[in-house]
């Protein structure tokens, strides 16, 4: 039976999975991150974050709608994120070469790197892994859209069992 907290458990298990996959790639495979994958992680550290709470806390229809809520948002924003990502990566001409993540945080405010950031770098553009033809942000886009929908599932008619 599909409970809430099957669903929470699962869709913790895949971000978990999938950030561990992310730092293998980094630093057993040397495929380091730029800073739309950077922004990526975020959004799915985040969300592991709601997933965990969500599936401890358990709460009834009203909450798992909060829970969803924030899910969905979250969800959206990632998929825009890696929308952009792709998009990038198709079009590596519209990508400028800039300075990294690091650099741009200490140097501009906050506003301005998130600016900077969406527009892309050279390294955005840069396809490094693929996986069945697909780039990794392609795969991110991919369980976002997921996660989006499992989310608005939740907002409209969240499962009535614990």
């Amino acid at each position: 039976m599909l409970t809430a907290r099957r669903v929470y458990g699962a869709c913790l298990l895949v971000c978990v999975v999938l950030m561990g996959f992310a730092l293998y790639l980094q630093h057993a495979e040397g495929l380091e991150p730029c800073p739309l994958c950077i922004f990526q992680r975020i959004v799915f550290v985040t969300l592991t974050v709601v997933c965990l709470i969500a599936l401890v806390h358990n709460p009834p229809g009203w909450g798992r709608r909060v829970y969803g809520g924030a899910a969905l948002v979250l969800s959206a924003a990632g998929a825009a994120l890696a929308a952009r990502h792709v998009w990038i990566q198709m079009f590596p001409e519209v990508a400028e070469c800039g300075p990294g993540l690091g650099h741009m945080l200490d140097r501009f405010p906050l506003t301005e790197v998130f600016s900077k950031v969406l527009k892309g770098t050279g390294d955005c553009a840069d396809v490094l892994w693929t996986f069945l033809g697909l780039s990794i942000p392609a795969w991110t886009l991919v369980v976002f859209v997921v996660f989006f929908f499992v989310s608005l599932a939740f907002v409209i008619r969240p499962p009535m069992s614990t």
